[in-house]
């Protein structure tokens, strides 16, 4: 497990709780210490926490930590011959398409496998796992797979990342339409948890508004998912829009909200502090 943070350290958990032999490393090795109790191995560097292993996740930052990782730190060539890179990260298309065909050169298979679910999903193994690469190598890592949450197979390589983007689009434009309509009813006068109850069941319901919109109505913006990660997959999602040839002015709009939420100073809350942005632009902090 190469990538020890917010998902990476549930998902470890996981595999080491099914019994499987698992090392870890993080750039950082304080944060990969937690899980020496449970029987982990904890390395020094990455290419010794990859050696012999028969698959490795990782879980990085974005792609050019991906790269570093993968290419410049050793990874790659302390490989064995034939096993599987599960790159979990949430990273362009292009990207994971780059990469695998690099390991492929060296024998190594590659999925990306980029998830939505949070750390609750990541504890509980209820993950939606987003799968591009060959089949055989999504059937072969599937007991694996399975212990993490419902994987499916989008396509090939780079199909699970296009997959992702979509995702976080429809995450981060419905964190803000649902954040716009609570401060409208506040403003208005209504009480915003009554308006979550009373659109809840109807078309407008969703599992943001119900997880997001409730941290929104309790002022609870410590980080799940930070406005700083959303901000980097809208962008993602608009970089690989340019490079086909899509117009996403949707995104293009929530990309600037986000934007505007980092530069004032937010990254770090959880990307339902969006709202805090909105509510500023509309003088209710």
């Amino acid at each position: 497990m190469i990538g020890i943070g917010l998902m990476g350290l549930p998902i470890a958990t996981r595999l080491r709780g099914a019994g499987l032999r698992v090392s870890a490393w993080n750039r950082t090795r304080s944060k990969a210490e937690r899980l020496a109790p449970l029987g982990v191995q904890v390395c020094a560097t990455v290419a010794e926490a990859v050696t012999g292993c028969d698959a490795v996740f990782l879980l990085l930052e974005d792609g050019a930590v991906v790269e570093d990782v993968l290419f410049r730190q050793g990874m790659a060539h302390a490989l064995r011959p034939d096993s599987v890179v599960v790159d979990m990260s949430s990273i362009q298309p292009r990207e994971a398409r780059d990469h695998a065909a690099r390991l492929g050169l060296l024998g190594v298979h590659h999925l990306d496998a980029p998830v939505s679910g949070g750390t609750v999903g990541a504890e509980e193994g209820s993950l939606a796992i987003m799968v591009g690469g060959k089949p055989a190598t999504v059937e072969r890592v599937g007991p694996l797979l399975d212990l993490l949450g419902h994987a499916t197979h989008v396509g090939s390589h780079g199909a699970g990342q296009l997959a992702k983007l979509a995702n976080q689009m429809i995450v981060g434009a419905t964190i803000g339409v649902v954040a716009e309509a609570l401060l409208l009813c506040e403003r208005g006068g209504a009480d915003m948890a009554k308006v979550k109850q009373a659109i809840t069941g109807g078309y407008a319901d969703s599992r943001i508004l119900q997880v997001h919109g409730q941290r929104m109505i309790e002022r609870d913006f410590a980080r799940r998912g930070a406005v700083a990660v959303q901000l980097k997959d809208m962008r993602n999602a608009l970089a690989t829009a340019r490079e086909i040839g899509f117009d996403a002015p949707i995104s293009e709009l929530f990309e600037k909200l986000y934007a505007e939420a980092a530069d004032h100073g937010l990254s770090d809350l959880d990307h339902s502090a969006l709202f805090v942005e909105l509510a500023s632009r509309n003088g209710m902090n």
